[in-house]
């Protein structure tokens, strides 16, 4: 079972290149780190100061490692650059299916 991590931040307009590059920095780092799957900042097209923080582990083990990391804290340390707190949560992909699930459900041939 994998699990993914999903954070959403808005942050303060004054503090938005801060907070980057801040995210920026603990991506490199989380990347790193075993159990980590994939790590992604993205951006509010709609909203620039706005973020959200996706990241796969492969364990709970692993997760629950990350989240009492020093690397966690950082993040968890940005709440004064932020206009409202952090939204956290934890989802357990215990059943998931890929592309095969779309193609089968659009009755349409699937290049395996």
């Amino acid at each position: 079972m994998m699990f993914t991590l999903r954070t959403y931040m808005s942050v303060l307009p004054a503090k938005q290149k801060e907070v980057l590059l801040t995210l920026l920095s603990l991506l490199q780092q989380a990347e790193k780190k075993q159990g980590c799957v994939s790590y992604a900042i993205f951006s509010d097209i709609e909203d620039e100061n706005v973020f959200n923080l996706i990241s796969e582990w492969e364990t709970r083990q692993c997760l629950d490692q990350h989240l009492r990391s020093n690397h966690f804290s950082i993040l968890l340390g940005t709440k004064s650059l932020l206009s409202a707190p952090l939204k956290i949560r934890i989802l357990a992909d215990s059943d998931s299916e890929g592309s095969e699930a779309l193609h089968d459900l659009r009755n349409i041939p699937c290049d395996k």
